[in-house]
Order: C-alpha cells, then structure tokens, then sequence
C-alpha cells in the first residue's frame, strides 16, 4: 500500500541545525536513487511515525512530495534515538516500479515445533533474509510453518518458499532456525552417557595440576606475608 508524506527542502546543514529541526518536531532526511542528486529534506516527525508504525515497516513504499513533485521510495538507513523515542535522521531511496531492489525482510515462525514438544527450544541464526524484488512486491515478512521440525532438526534459506514475485538471495544453506535441547541438558547429557564411562585422566596430569596450584598457594601467602613488589610500589604511591 502506498503512503503519502511531504517533505521540504532544507538548505542548512550541522548538528546544530538538526537539534533545532528534531526541537521543532521535524526529522532530517535526504533522498537519493534513480539519478537523483542527493537532496536535503525535513519530514515532519508525527507523520513519519504514523508511515512506519505499520505492518510494513522500513519497507513501506512511500509516494514522497518535494515541491509539488512526487518521488516513489522507500525508507532506508533509519537512526533512532530510542531513550527519547524519536528519529533521528532517515534516508529515502526513490525507486521505480519497474526495477526490481534489494531489501531485509524478517523471518516470522509460526507453528509449534514438535522438537519444543519433546522439551527443545527454537534457536534462531537469522532474523531477517535479504530479497529481490519490484517495490510493490515487497511483503511485510517471510513466514516459516515450523510445526514438523524435529529435535535436532535445522531450518535453512532453501527451505523459506517467497511468495510470487520475490527472490530469495540470502546464501540458501544458511541456517535460520534450529531446535535444540536446552544448553543445561546438553551439558548434563555430555557428563553422564548412559552405557559409557568418562575419560580417564592420567596420574601424571593430576599430580601436576596439585603440585601448581600448591605452589600458587604458598606465593600468595608469602606474597601477603612480606607484600609483594607491586604492592608496596601501590602504597609509595
């Protein structure tokens, strides 16, 4: 769905200037992309924050006023400044309907593993995939029905389906997801196989390893016996 915002010309520019903009609930932007000058803008903060607060996000299409002329786009490089909960600066990228771009969508999971069912978790790798597509196509997320993931079992890029129109050109055997047993048990599972015994350490190695640590014992008591050398250059100090 294509949303309208105006934006004006600003001719200034430093971090003094910005401040006051943001004061003036305004929110500094450029717009750049198919053969524009990049061009120095002010969008008002309210309506930006409407335009991005819905299902669409960063990925919104946005039919940007300048001067009376409209500039299909889309938002990119969004800063914010989330202690005081306003934008900071925004990049608009003018785009053409008939070109296709690049952009990050998240991945959205729906379903319950039936690994979790067995008492695993779901481990995420990635959170989003970057796509390939004309600018109406671009969808608000990819969803992943996980509900047949097994314990031990692995959700990769080749295994997300695009809807019609959309490319997929993450490296397809990235891992997005996992279901795994939860650390703890592992390392429980680790210390104690049934049906095996532990490695056995050698008696050398154990003998070593007291015979260190009761040599750092007597250092240290001696060191707070007679203060060691970094010690007393501490106290002269």
């Amino acid at each position: 769905m294509d949303t309208r915002l105006t934006a004006e010309r600003r001719s200034d520019a430093g971090k003094g200037v910005a401040r006051k903009l943001r004061a003036a609930g305004k929110v500094p932007a450029v717009l750049y992309g198919q053969g524009l000058d990049t061009t120095p803008l002010t969008v008002d903060s309210r309506e930006l924050g409407h335009l991005l607060h819905g299902s669409a996000g960063a990925n919104v299409l946005v039919d940007l006023i300048v001067d009376g002329e409209e500039h299909l786009a889309i938002p990119r490089e969004i800063q914010r400044d989330h202690i005081h909960s306003r934008f900071v600066h925004v990049d608009f990228l003018a785009v053409s309907r008939t070109q296709t771009i690049t952009v990050s969508v998240p991945v959205h999971e729906t379903g319950e593993a039936a690994g979790v069912k067995e008492g695993g978790v779901v481990e995420h790798h990635l959170r989003e995939v970057q796509i390939e597509c004309l600018p109406q196509d671009v969808p608000d997320e990819i969803v992943v029905d996980i509900t047949s993931v097994e314990l031990g079992d692995m959700v990769h890029v080749s295994d997300l389906e695009p809807p019609a129109g959309v490319t997929i050109i993450t490296n397809a055997e990235d891992a997005v997801l996992s279901v795994v047993t939860p650390a703890a048990l592992r390392v429980e599972a680790d210390l104690s196989v049934p049906g095996e015994e532990g490695v056995e350490v050698p008696v050398e190695e154990i003998e070593q390893e007291e015979a260190a640590e009761a040599a750092e014992g007597e250092a240290e008591a001696s060191a707070e016996g007679e203060g060691s050398p970094a010690a007393e250059e501490a106290g002269e100090g």
